[in-house]
C-alpha cells in the first residue's frame, strides 16, 4: 500500500524560482512509488508568487495552496504547512533550491529504515559570502555552547519527519518558534543526511541580517537560560571588583592619608551600572517572550486554503 508524503514549501517573494522549484519537486516526487502532496504556503508575498502558485494549484491536484493574510515569517509558514499536511511523512524544504529536492527519496528510504527524523546536514555551502559562512559557523557553535539541549550544528529546517513527530510538533503552541531546535528537543530517532548546499537558483535571500539576528535570538532564548547564569557570574565578579577597589581606597587613605582615587570609584560605578543595564536587557528579552505567549494571539492568519479533492479535480476553499 502506498504511503502519502507531504512536502511543505514556504513562499515569500519567490516569483523567480517557484516554477523551477515546482518542476524539480514534481519530477522527484512522481518518480517515487508514493502518493504525495505539495503544500505551498504563501507568506504574504508582494510579487506575483501567489498568482503563479494559484495557477499551478489549479492545474495539479497534488498541490495545496495556503495563503496568509500578511507576512508572518518563515517559521510560521512551515507551521501552517504542518497543520494542512496529511502525509505519513512530512518533508520541509525551501523554494530557493539550495536544499536539493533530489535528496527526498534518500530521506524516505532512511525513514523506511527506521529513522523518525532525517535532517539535512550541510557539509559545505556554495554561493554564500564569506561573512554569511563565518557568522553561520560562529552562531551554531555559540548556540551549542549556550543551549540546554543538543541541537545539531550546520542544519536548517530541511528535513523529513514521521507523522507522529509532526503531530507532536504541531501541538507545541509557542509563538517565537525555532523549529530545528523544537524538533531536536522532541527526541525520537533522528539521523543526519549530509549534503552540499547549493547556490540559490534565482532571486535574493529572504533572510537578511535583521531576520537572521531574530532567528538567532529565538534559538538562544528558546533553548537556553544560560544568559541569566552568565549575568549572575558577571554581576558577582563586578561586585567583588568594586569591593576590592573600595577596600584598596580605604587602606590607601589610612596609610597615606590620601583622599584621591575618585576616578577609580567612578569607573567601578559605571562598570556595575553597565552590568546592571545589560542584565536587565537580557531579562527583558525573556519577559517579552513571556508577554507574547500570555497574549494568546494566533500564530498566523490564513486568508484561504485551496485544495483539489477527489477525481473530479474540483477546487475547494
Amino acid at each position: 500500500m502506498k504511503t502519502l508524503i507531504s512536502v511543505i514549501v514556504p513562499l515569500y517573494n519567490e516569483e523567480e524560482v517557484i516554477g523551477e522549484s515546482y518542476r524539480r519537486l514534481t519530477q522527484v516526487m512522481s518518480s517515487m512509488e508514493e502518493d504525495y502532496e505539495l503544500i505551498f504556503v504563501n507568506d504574504g508575498s508582494r510579487d506575483k508568487t501567489f498568482d503563479l502558485a494559484r495557477g499551478i494549484q489549479e492545474k495539479d491536484p497534488h498541490v495545496v495552496l495556503v495563503d496568509f493574510s500578511r507576512n508572518f515569517g518563515h517559521q510560521m509558514a512551515v507551521s501552517a504547512g504542518l497543520e494542512q499536511a496529511r502525509g505519513d511523512a512530512v518533508v520541509i524544504i525551501d523554494a530557493d533550491l539550495q536544499d536539493p529536492p533530489e535528496l527526498i527519496p534518500k530521506m524516505v528510504e532512511m525513514w523506511r529504515g527506521g529513522a523518525e527524523v532525517v535532517y539535512g546536514k550541510r557539509a559545505s555551502r556554495q554561493g554564500e559570502t564569506a561573512f554569511k559562512k563565518l557568522t553561520a559557523f560562529c552562531y551554531y557553535r555559540v548556540l551549542d555552547a549556550l543551549s540546554g539541549w543538543k541541537i545539531p550544528k550546520d542544519t536548517g529546517d530541511f528535513r523529513l519527519m514521521d507523522r507522529k513527530v509532526a503531530d507532536v510538533l504541531r501541538s507545541m503552541p509557542e509563538h517565537n518558534r525555532f523549529l530545528r531546535g523544537m524538533v531536536s528537543w522532541l527526541g525520537f530517532r533522528q539521523v543526519p543526511l549530509e549534503f552540499v548546499r547549493e547556490e540559490r537558483f534565482a532571486g535574493t535571500t529572504k533572510y537578511p541580517l535583521k531576520k537572521m539576528l531574530k532567528l538567532a535570538s529565538d534559538g538562544i532564548v528558546s533553548f537556553s537560560g544560560k544568559p541569566f547564569g552568565i549575568m549572575r557570574v558577571l554581576g558577582g565578579l563586578l561586585l567583588a571588583a568594586g569591593l576590592v577597589d573600595l577596600l584598596a581606597l580605604l587602606i590607601a587613605h589610612a596609610v597615606t592619608g590620601a583622599s584621591g582615587g575618585w576616578p577609580y570609584v567612578i569607573a567601578a560605578v559605571l562598570a556595575v551600572g553597565g552590568a546592571n543595564l545589560l542584565a536587565l536587557g537580557i531579562c527583558g528579552v525573556y519577559f517579552e517572550r513571556m508577554y507574547d505567549e500570555l497574549k494568546g494571539r494566533p500564530l498566523y492568519i490564513v486568508r484561504q486554503v485551496l485544495r483539489s479533492e477527489g477525481p473530479d479535480g474540483q477546487t475547494r476553499t
